[in-house]
This record gives structure tokens, C-alpha cells and sequence, in this order.
């Protein structure tokens, strides 16, 4: 069996309309996307404290997913006319063939080794060198397998710098990777917080698979206080809108981790935050970075 798979360009005010009106005509499923990832104009959706949320991204992808023998352009149309906007012309449609997609995702996710004494581990391998610390991952549905640079990154940070006995805070902690690794490499306390439930769930069952104490929850149960290190592996514009909350959380003297930042925008990400840090040279990874800073 397969499927058609229909990419549509959108803008802000006909995403949610029309994806509502194609499940109505037939659509099996529907999905937005940032047009923008990986660019200079990506915008993050989020909702932080003190911090306005968007309502969409500027431009958007919708992915549809139709029968094998759907009309896709009379499906359009139905849908367009539904929803009281004009029929979209820029689309492209592609067959998706049925395939095992659990054996699939697991096959795009293998150990993948951090330093000579770190590796990150999914749940449905068994650990390249049983000596070395071991992160045992199930992503689940939350970003941070390990394989994207801007995580490298932090994990690399955190195994060249923890002493051990140090407390952490992990914003936007996804998977809960760095929080668990935090642990691992002998942090005393460490905390994650998520804006999104099911990272917080994907979070505490990583936790609970690598046998490591760390909490986490939503911002709203976040309680007060500040830590020797602060890491946030999120992206440009909330890193800089959070800049006050952030830096509220690290001590004096305490050091800052950032990363999600792509090359071009780092000197912008740094001159928010030098009205308390002093940062280091940004490091490089496939074009994105990762700063780090001490607090005055």
C-alpha cells in the first residue's frame, strides 16, 4: 500500500484554515513545518514567561497525507473552498511507499560517540564500549537524539568542564540528553524545564531508563533559584527574548551555556548577554555555535 504525500506553501493566516478544512474533505493526516528551518529566518514557536508567542510561523509547510488514488487538486480545491480562501497553486506531491517505520527511525539513530569516554546509546543498541559513560536515549517525541551539532556541542561543553558536585539547569531540555549526561559526569543537582509536556515525560523516562536522579517539569512549577551552570540548547530568538530569565538563574561566578545558534548569529546572542557575561570564543560545528560565559 502507499500514499500521496502533498507539500503546500502557506502563509500564517491560511495554515490552520486550510489544514482543518483538508481533514474534513479526506486528508488522513496534516503537519506544519517551519518554510524557513535552518535559516536565518527560522522562527521558533514558544511561550516563555515575559515572552509573547507566535502564532505561526510567517510561512509554513503544510504536509498532507492523502489516499493513493485521492484527487489531489480536486481535494484542494474542496478544501480551499471550505475554508474561504483562494485554491493553493504552490505544491508538490510525492508517493510514500508503506514501509516499517519503527525498524525506519531506529535505522537513522546509531551510538553515537561524544568524547573518548561518552556516548550516547538509543535504547535498541547495545553500548560500543561498555566502560565508557553510557547515555542510554529514547528521544521519544522530543528533540535531542544527539546526532545534531548544537547538542555535540553542549555534551562536549559539559564533559570538558564538570568537576563534579555542580548544580545545573537544563532550559528546554527536549530528550533530557544533557540533564542525564549532567548527572553522569558527576553534577550534584540538576534540574530540566520544557515548555512542551511531552518533553518533560520523554525527559523523566530517559532519566528513569540511565538510573540518574533529575527533575523536570513545566515552566509554571519551576521553582525559584540559581545554579553554578545554566545550559540552553534552544534557538536565536528565544535565547535572546529570555535573556533576563536566564541570567536570573545563574549564579555569580556561575557559568552560561547557549547553543542553537547558527554562526552568522552569534555576535547578536552575545551582545544580548554581556550586560552580565563575559564569554568566550564561540565554538564551531557545522555552522552552528555553542557560547559559553562566565557571570560578573
Amino acid at each position: 500500500m502507499s500514499w500521496q504525500s502533498v507539500r503546500i506553501l502557506v502563509d500564517s493566516k491560511t495554515a490552520e484554515p486550510l489544514s482543518d478544512a483538508l481533514m474534513e474533505v479526506g486528508a488522513l493526516s496534516v503537519s506544519l513545518e517551519d518554510a524557513d528551518a535552518g535559516t536565518v529566518d527560522e522562527t521558533p514557536l514558544f511561550g516563555e514567561p515575559d515572552y509573547p508567542t507566535a502564532e505561526l510561523w510567517p510561512h509554513s509547510i503544510a504536509v498532507v497525507l492523502l489516499e493513493a488514488d485521492a484527487d489531489v487538486a480536486a481535494i484542494l480545491a474542496a478544501a480551499a473552498e471550505l475554508a474561504g480562501i483562494t485554491a493553493p497553486t504552490q505544491y508538490t506531491v510525492e508517493t510514500v511507499a508503506e514501509q516499517d517505520w519503527v525498524r525506519l527511525t531506529q535505522s537513522q539513530f546509531d551510538p553515537i560517540p561524544i568524547s573518548p569516554r561518552l556516548w550516547i546509546v538509543p535504547t535498541w543498541h547495545d553500548a560500543p564500549d561498555s566502560s565508557a559513560i553510557n547515555l542510554k536515549l529514547d528521544p521519544g517525541l522530543a528533540f535531542g537524539t544527539g546526532s545534531h551539532p548544537t547538542t555535540r556541542l553542549c555534551l562536549r561543553w559539559l564533559d570538558e568542564n564538570l568537576r563534579g558536585g555542580e548544580t545545573l539547569l537544563d532550559y528546554g531540555c527536549g530528550s533530557g540528553i544533557l540533564a542525564i549526561a549532567a548527572v553522569k559526569l558527576g553534577a550534584a543537582r540538576v534540574d530540566g524545564v520544557d515548555i512542551d509536556a511531552q518533553a518533560v515525560t520523554a525527559s523523566c523516562d530517559n532519566a528513569a531508563l540511565n538510573e540518574v536522579s533529575a527533575h523536570f517539569c513545566l515552566p509554571n512549577a519551576f521553582a525559584p533559584g540559581q545554579y553554578d551552570i545554566v545550559v540552553a540548547n534552544i534557538l536565536t530568538n528565544p535565547l535572546k527574548g529570555m535573556a533576563p530569565l536566564l541570567a536570573g538563574r545563574v549564579r555569580s561566578g556561575g557559568k552560561l551555556v547557549l547553543s542553537g545558534i547558527l554562526a552568522e548569529q552569534a555576535e547578536d546572542v552575545m551582545a544580548v548577554y554581556r550586560e552580565w557575561f563575559a564569554f568566550d570564543a564561540p565554538t564551531l560545528d557545522e555552522g552552528w555555535v555553542r557560547l559559553s560565559g562566565i557571570k560578573q
